[in-house]
């Protein structure tokens, strides 16, 4: 892996931006990799936009913005609207089946998992839904070992909450299907 560019998307209170400042902890920390990270989010405290920027290397990133992201995780509608023209053609698109129903045309790569469901229904958690798609991101694509995974999930998450935040994450793993 040179280096990989993704943006993880969905509306504030998906824990997106936390899903990416623990993908890119655990890309620095526990897998000796070089990694960036970014954010944006309305001012709105849920239901607004919110974004995490990931950058991932075996090398030093000379330039700390993802233009074209390699992957897109989409948490919601909004996130495929907002940056479903830049991903790269070659691309690959994990959506929560649960928020995303209008899908762009011509993908080569694309992965679904229903988080929100998984969260909501059987783990009684539903702020547990971007644990499930780090793990689908995990699975997909390996850009960061399931182990540096783990570790940082477990240092992230507020005390107490790790095991079930772990839970998440391996359900994501065990779930997500390629469409």
């Amino acid at each position: 892996m040179a280096q990989t560019d993704l943006t993880i998307a969905g509306v504030g209170g998906q824990g997106s931006i936390l899903a990416g400042v623990i993908l890119g902890s655990a890309a620095v920390t526990f897998d000796n990799k070089f990694a960036t990270q970014t954010q944006a989010y309305s001012s709105e405290l849920r239901g607004g936009f919110a974004a995490a920027w990931v950058i991932i290397s075996d090398d030093p990133i000379e330039f700390p913005r993802v233009t074209a992201p390699d992957i897109l995780v989409a948490q919601a509608q909004d996130s495929i609207n907002r940056f479903g023209d830049v991903l790269k053609p070659d691309g690959i698109l994990i959506i929560d089946s649960d928020m995303v129903h209008e899908i762009p045309p011509n993908l080569k790569h694309l992965y679904k998992i229903p988080a929100t469901t998984i969260a909501r229904n059987e783990l009684k958690i539903p702020v547990a839904a971007n644990m499930i798609i780090l793990g689908a991101l995990c699975k997909v694509t390996n850009i960061v070992s399931r182990q540096a995974l783990e570790k940082a999930i477990a240092r992230s998450v507020p005390n107490g909450k790790e095991q079930i935040n772990l839970e998440a994450f391996n359900l994501g793993i065990e779930r997500v299907k390629p469409v």
